[in-house]
């Protein structure tokens, strides 16, 4: 369903031509409605042949009494209202995706030709495992490259996304720690980890305490130190970190954790900036997550489901989540209980391994990429990140400026000060200029923060481009200082773009998700 009624453009149009044509509709891009308001209520695309009342009387009291509710459409008007409704939307395939802290990268299609293969597309999880033992060796050979590349000896694959993964983790550190008589029930948290680490913690039955953060954006040791106990079932760090940054000081972490007796998890969101180049397990990690779809080219988003697995130290691995996955005499098998194993496990996070096309997917990006390129893919990673901070660290203002940073560029609004633009009018200017929004105040530690992450997928020439435009927008933006005119474009835009900028906060706080029929025009009164 579009949503395009909410905040139409309501500015006059000077040029004759796009005054004659509906709100919204800009040279070849078209305005569309709400599919309710294209005027289908008394058609339909199909012709299907009357229900027998024999078999309405079987449904009983579930048997339809009134209208559905829906438009129907003809086939070309269906294509041409999702067509459309493509058009307003920024996509990968479009430009780059500058979106930090996401990974938004190019999906090669040979990895979606694979997963639509019969053999793994055509599957059910209810099938004999006898009948899917290709699905199932694909999955022994996944997990086999996700510890080699980890360096951990284990790896659970139920989970369905980042914060799932967190979940797991976090419940075999729970169960870890109830096996040996010792619940815990504080984690502590760095300021610069991923926002849904505290929120899977507290999910989890823990509170959470947040540790300090240092002037260099990494974590304080000391603070680290003082804040750890008895009662610290874990700390959760994500390196590289929100900001941008590898936490040199990982393996002293991971040294002041264990002696504490907690577990070391790591947020592997961002591992796609140190594939092949770090191995956590040897960093003194004991649980790890890894987005496939930021490492391991799946889809980000609408393509799910999404696929979150956690590789495990020795020390966890007894307390995986069931089931595993066993090659012996018998084949291929997901068995419930390690024959001959003293296991632990806390259970099954999930009824099925459903995300089967994501592990498809990212075990054809490793095969295709080898242990060499995908080492290179973190280096092009950090060299493309470290591109854009070099081209537009002279205008814009890095939020930590000495050395170079990982996988994604964090500036500051420090450069904005005295403009009157803010980074969220300037992000909005960007939408005019043909690119999504880099990701806005957000790590929340730094102040009107933009984070830019270009993947390793861009060309120079891409990269080029975009910071050439955000060159140009930057220029304006500090000439905003002395020209109103300057300033009201930003504060006015994006005025190019399908929509004219909305109300923030009311969007959040009382969106609009329902259509409703107007009311029919009173009857005029009989004269």
């Amino acid at each position: 369903m579009s949503m395009q009624t909410i905040g139409r453009p309501t500015r006059p149009e000077t040029n004759a031509v796009a005054a004659a044509a509906p709100e919204g509709a800009k040279g070849l891009l078209q305005y569309e409605p709400l599919i309710f308001e294209l005027g289908g209520w008394s058609k339909t695309g199909v012709d299907l042949p009357d229900v027998a009342a024999d078999v309405a009387d079987d449904l009983g009291d579930l048997v339809r009494t009134a209208p559905i509710g829906l438009p129907g459409l003809s086939e070309p008007e269906t294509l041409r209202h999702y067509v459309r409704l493509s058009q307003k939307n920024h996509a990968i395939d479009l430009a780059l995706y500058p979106l930090g802290s996401c990974t938004m990268k190019h999906n090669p299609r040979l990895n979606e030709k694979l997963a639509r293969l019969p053999g793994f597309i055509d599957i059910h999880p209810l099938q004999p495992q006898s009948s899917v033992q290709g699905a199932i060796e694909l999955m022994d050979r996944l997990s086999h490259w996700l510890t080699t590349l980890t360096g951990m000896p284990a790896v659970a694959l139920p989970p369905k996304a980042g914060a799932h993964g967190e979940l797991c983790g976090l419940l075999a550190i729970r169960a870890a720690h109830e096996a040996r008589g010792d619940a815990r029930k504080r984690v502590l948290v760095p300021t610069s980890a991923h926002g849904t680490n505290p929120a899977t913690a507290a999910f989890a039955g823990y509170t959470v305490e947040e540790i300090a953060q240092t002037t260099d954006g990494r974590v304080d040791l000391a603070d680290l130190e003082a804040k750890l106990g008895p009662d610290v079932a874990a700390i959760m760090v994500t390196n590289p970190n929100t900001c941008g940054l590898f936490e040199r000081d990982v393996v002293e972490i991971a040294r002041l954790t264990h002696a504490a007796g907690a577990y070391f998890y790591c947020d592997g969101a961002n591992f796609n900036a140190i594939v092949g180049k770090v191995r956590p397990g040897d960093l003194g990690v004991d649980a790890m997550h890894i987005n496939l779809h930021k490492t391991f080219s799946t889809p980000h988003g609408g393509g799910g489901p999404g696929a979150g697995p956690v590789v495990l130290s020795a020390a966890l691995a007894p307390f995986a989540p069931e089931p595993w996955i066993v090659h012996d005499q018998n084949g291929y098998r997901l068995i419930e209980g390690r024959e001959g194993v003293a296991a632990q496990a806390f259970g099954r996070l999930s009824a099925f391994h459903g995300q089967m096309g994501m592990f498809v997917r990212a075990y054809a990006y490793m095969l295709s990429h080898g242990a060499d390129g995908l080492r290179q893919v973190a280096e092009d990673a950090v060299l493309n990140a470290n591109y854009i901070k070099a081209r537009l660290g002279d205008l814009m203002s890095p939020a930590f400026p000495d050395g170079p940073c990982m996988h994604e560029a964090l500036f500051d609004d420090a450069w904005l000060e005295g403009t009157g633009v803010t980074t969220l009018d300037f992000a909005k200017a960007m939408i005019d200029a043909g690119f999504h929004p880099m990701t806005m105040y957000f790590p929340l530690v730094v102040h009107g923060a933009m984070l830019i992450e270009p993947t390793e997928t861009e060309s120079k020439a891409e990269l080029d481009r975009f910071c050439d435009t955000l060159r140009v927008l930057a220029l304006d933006a500090l000439s905003a200082k002395d020209d109103p005119a300057a300033l009201e474009r930003f504060k006015a835009a994006p005025v190019a773009a399908p929509l004219r900028r909305l109300d923030e906060t009311q969007a959040a706080r009382k969106p609009r998700l329902k259509w409703t029929q107007p009311a029919a025009p009173a009857p005029l009164a009989a004269e």
